[in-house]
């Protein structure tokens, strides 16, 4: 009789004893599974979960005739798992399907769209696609950010994902959002990992995640494992999970040496995080695994999906040319030094626009604490002007990709990738005094910010680590085009508007708006003379819409007093 793969559920005498042989559920998913006293000692796990578990040839979780595959392991995988005892958990995907229930809580590793697993989720996916199981075999979904289009954004046009968090990037998921298929909500980067621990996000299981699937580029003799291109949220996921299947990428060189991995402690055991320099280091350079926990080792074999670099345009050069006019004014005035202080930057044409123009200007001795190293740091490397960089992730191009690897030995030493708790950790963002700078969807004459939401209510990616830098840091500085193409209006879209549709930065948290046309600086300044500042980097003289919302937005404003935060009424503009 043949089998044909039905929705993985299975009737609850069932659920119970595969639960019981494989370990799905840990009983206490809160407990700590790490030494408080070092990142690198661990505490007996409090669950028991076999190796690798086969499920009963009666169980309709899998075919009657389903035994463990042994596939022999290549050259390649055998060079990078060192620990023999992790060699024989070598497997295939196919072998893992069982741990993937429907309404299953899984992690994956990944940030940026670098990093994440490839093997396990893209085979999840044929088998969702082979069986016609779309919208049948669903899972709840957390990784640090971003992951791989090739990956999730499948998943998302499969309708195999419930729910995600906290950041994603990709047309289907996107529209999977937007249009209530997929339950989204986006957190604070520095905040996620430890709400994942706090088991907020899995309050229906008592807390905790089933699996976690994880890319490593390294298997060391202890069992731990050297991480890719990103850290993320890595640790907290895997602390977080009952069983950890690693995906061990042998077309990636190792990144042993260029993390610094911390495991995180819960409340009231947290420490500060003893970090005065860019270049300090506080953890380990490896991420220790319970073996116990760990359930498979599938071989990866092709590199991160990362698209090219858009070169910069010229409104984003002018924003560059103006940002560092501004960081010559505030040396003059001894508000920073020579070397400027530690540089964060987002994603995008004006962030590379940015970092260009640095290359170009006076400054040296610069460092960078951010969550993303992208290929114009390269650049900056290259100069002489860039000494170190700290971050969660290294976000190549491809041709970006071949000169770091190229360049290994030229670069390692001058690279730290970190756990995101600590790259975006308000703590230290404030302690060493970094500039931020970041790209908002809007802002209004009061200096909010919308970061996330499209006309108050379309979600574009979440809200990332925008807020975690803009809150805490020494400036905190938001550069945005002042306006931007539109399909349907001819004069674009405004990106400075009278009130912001959505606040996700309030007037509180921003320092300086800097748009092609000119910067404002806003520090200081009271509600009525933020507006009259504004004027510098106002829309053009043609108007971004027929109507010229900003001005009449502006005459709204008293001329003196506290006055209003909004331009009333609101509607009429």
């Amino acid at each position: 009789m043949s089998w044909a793969p039905p929705l993985l559920t299975a009737p609850p005498a069932c659920r119970l004893i595969v639960n019981f042989v494989c370990g799905l559920r840990n009983p206490s998913p809160f407990s700590p599974f790490f030494s408080s006293s070092s990142p690198t000692n661990l505490r007996s796990p409090v669950f028991v979960a076999p190796a690798v578990c086969s499920p009963s040839s009666h169980s309709p979780l899998s075919p009657p005739t389903h035994t463990m595959a042994s596939p022999i392991a290549s050259a390649a995988l055998k060079a990078r798992v060192r620990s023999p005892s992790l060699l024989k958990k070598v497997c295939k995907p196919e072998d893992l399907l069982h741990h993937f229930p429907h309404g299953a809580y899984i992690g994956w590793s990944g940030f940026t769209g670098v990093g994440y697993p490839k093997k396990v989720p893209t085979f999840l996916a044929d088998h969702v696609e082979q069986n016609n199981l779309q919208g049948k075999l669903k899972y709840n979904l957390f990784v640090s950010a971003s992951s791989g289009v090739e990956t999730e954004n499948r998943w998302a046009e499969l309708d195999m994902i419930q729910r995600r968090s906290p950041h994603q990037v990709g047309k289907a998921i996107s529209k999977g959002i937007n249009e209530g298929r997929i339950d989204f909500f986006d957190k604070h980067l520095s905040m996620f990992p430890l709400d994942l621990l706090y088991g907020y996000y899995s309050k229906e299981r008592g807390g905790g995640l089933d699996v976690a699937v994880v890319e490593a580029t390294d298997i060391k003799e202890d069992g731990s494992i050297i991480l890719g291109a990103s850290v993320g949220a890595s640790p907290e996921i895997v602390q977080a999970a009952d069983k950890v299947i690693i995906e061990v990428n042998t077309s990636l060189p190792s990144f042993e040496g260029l993390h610094d991995i911390t495991i995180t402690e819960l409340p009231p055991h947290r420490k500060p995080y003893q970090i005065t320099g860019v270049q300090d280091r506080i953890g380990s350079t490896s991420l220790p695994i319970p073996p116990e926990k760990i359930i498979g080792i599938v071989e990866a074999d092709y590199r991160d999906m990362t698209g090219p670099n858009t070169d910069a345009d010229e409104n984003s050069v002018r924003i560059a040319n103006h940002l560092i006019e501004f960081f010559e004014h505030e040396v003059k005035h001894g508000r920073l030094p020579e070397n400027l202080l530690p540089l964060q930057s987002g994603i995008g044409n004006v962030a590379n626009a940015i970092i260009g123009g640095l290359d170009k200007s006076n400054f040296k001795h610069l460092t960078v604490w951010t969550e993303v190293i992208q290929d114009t740091f390269l650049d900056l490397f290259d100069s002489g002007k860039l000494d170190f960089a700290t971050a969660t992730s290294v976000r190549f191009s491809p041709d970006g990709f071949k000169r770091f690897y190229d360049n290994w030995d030229k670069y390692h030493s001058k690279i730290l990738l970190r756990n995101q708790e600590v790259s975006n950790s308000p703590e230290v963002i404030r302690r060493l005094g970094i500039i931020g700078m970041n790209t908002p969807v809007e802002v209004d004459i009061y200096a909010h910010a919308n970061s996330t939401c499209v006309n108050g209510s379309r979600m574009l990616n979440g809200l990332g680590g925008s807020a975690d830098f803009l809150r805490s840091s020494k400036y905190s500085i938001m550069h945005t085009p002042s306006t931007r193409p539109s399909k349907t209006d001819p004069h674009g879209v405004s990106c400075i508007v009278p009130m912001c549709t959505h606040v996700d930065q309030t007037e509180h948290d921003l320092d300086v708006i800097v748009t092609e046309n000119g910067l404002a600086d806003v520090r200081g300044l009271a509600p009525p003379a933020r507006p009259r500042d504004h004027q510098e980097v106002r829309p053009p003289s043609v108007p971004a819409h027929p109507h010229p919302l900003l001005r009449e937005g502006r005459e709204r404003v008293p001329a003196q007093g506290h006055g209003p935060r909004a331009p009333p009424p609101l509607q009429q503009l």
